[in-house]
């Protein structure tokens, strides 16, 4: 609660000890009590190695909520030797940042480095990003910004390239577990909870090291003294709704992971993808929509039944809405990875768009043009074109590209499920037309 008021400029008012939230009791006081992020604060992780040197470079903290981020900044500014600065791009503008620089200039001055803390640094437009780019340079201040969002997509370019950017972890089952031992030690008390109960605390944190902590003080104010089963903590604790944002992220990894579980040719996993969209609010239509796009992409002529069956997923959705067409979509989503994979039709049609891009000024062959008035007709338009029903083998072998132009092969079916009949088939048809072409030049 501390870090709110920090951020917003003011003083927190005093409070007992006993009315702090006990993620802020049990805040840890060193970095050798952070749980979780070993592979950057542990023996030889990065942030640990610029400590040792006892300097510390401008950097960007990206990770979930609740897994340290303001508590690293402060310990690392500590460790150091700087002065710790904190705002929040939720409560701060130009003006906040002004006084946040002109500040850090003045204990430069003095022979002091300073750290600015920036809190949820992805919600300052870019111009304000650029603002810390002279401050940075000349080493006015070091920049430590945290966000929960990639900085890729969220942060300037010039920003970034002055920064390193670390990826924190969310809180795994052994750094959870350390975090359940410390509560317990605060409270003088096991938790009231079985094992099975206690897995499932641990899994309605989601890794957030903070709600966890807030989980388990909701359920100590309850009092509990016999142990409960996970069915009686569920009805006495309330699930978080997942953490997901349609427009981040979160929702392009989730899609990504979908399909490449679908293309992957492994339903379970498609299913629970799927499901983690779902349950995160995503729209069920554009889950849909992507579904389509897998069945012409990665499935494509192998098993033109995907195609159909995505399309009349989407329907019923349409028609029954949630939850009852969710189904739907979950049947187009198991058969397609269980269907045989080919990307021969995608691959075909992005090497026939640049074959038209490079060819575009090519005129069809006369013999396939439309001779439709009598001077096309006298021009030579459709002369000598062989109805293929009528030919007895039903193919006339002609060509159909442009005269001049060497015949390319766009399409190469592969020989799983529909396809492999499509192959003999279009291997049958090659061999014929080089005959029947051959013929004709004699």
């Amino acid at each position: 609660m501390s870090d709110l008021f920090q951020s917003a400029g003011l003083t927190p008012p005093p409070q007992p000890e006993g009315f702090k939230p006990l993620a802020e009791r049990l805040r840890p006081q060193s970095l050798s009590e952070i749980v979780g992020q070993d592979h950057l604060l542990g023996e030889g992780g990065a942030i640990a190695r610029a400590v040792e040197r006892g300097f510390l470079p401008s950097l960007i903290l990206w990770g979930p909520p609740g897994v340290g981020k303001t508590t690293i900044a402060r310990l690392l500014a500590a460790s150091v030797g700087y002065e710790f600065q904190q705002i929040s791009a939720v409560f701060s503008g130009v003006a906040d940042l002004k006084k946040a620089f002109e500040a850090a200039q003045m204990r430069k001055n003095q022979g002091v480095r300073s750290v600015l803390f920036v809190d949820e640094i992805h919600r300052f437009n870019r111009a304000q990003q650029d603002s810390f780019l002279p401050y940075v340079e000349a080493g006015v201040v070091t920049l430590i910004g945290a966000t929960t969002e990639n900085p890729s997509f969220e942060l300037n370019g010039a920003l970034l390239s002055r920064c390193q950017v670390f990826v924190l972890k969310r809180l795994d089952e052994t750094a959870q577990e350390k975090l359940i031992g410390r509560a317990e030690a605060h409270f003088g008390h096991p938790l009231p909870l079985d094992d099975g109960a206690r897995e499932t605390l641990k899994g309605l944190s989601d890794g957030d090291g903070r709600y966890l902590l807030t989980l388990i003080e909701s359920l100590e104010a309850m009092g509990f003294e016999a142990p409960l089963n996970s069915e009686a903590l569920l009805q006495s604790l309330q699930k978080r709704r997942p953490n997901y944002d349609k427009d981040r992220e979160g929702h392009y990894n989730l899609i990504s992971a979908l399909h490449k579980s679908v293309r992957g040719s492994d339903p379970d996993a498609a299913l629970y993808w799927m499901a983690r969209m779902l349950q995160g609010g995503e729209d069920p239509l554009y889950i849909a929509r992507r579904l389509q796009r897998m069945a012409s992409e990665d499935i494509g002529a192998a098993d033109p039944l995907s195609l159909l069956i995505t399309n009349a997923a989407r329907e019923t959705y349409e028609v029954l809405g949630s939850p009852e067409g969710e189904l739907a979509l979950a049947q187009a989503v198991v058969h397609m990875a269980s269907a045989p994979k080919s990307n021969a039709v995608y691959t075909a049609f992005k090497a026939a768009m640049k074959a038209a891009a490079d060819t575009g000024d090519l005129d069809p062959p006369e013999v396939i043009r439309n001779g439709s008035t009598k001077l096309m007709k006298q021009l030579g338009y459709g002369e000598g074109y062989i109805y293929d029903p009528d030919d007895p083998d039903g193919f006339s072998g002609q060509n159909y590209f442009p005269d001049g132009m060497k015949r390319p092969q766009f399409y190469t079916p592969k020989g799983d499920g529909h396809e492999g009949k499509v192959r003999q088939r279009l291997e049958y048809w090659a061999e014929l037309r080089q005959k029947k072409q051959a013929a004709q030049k004699r």
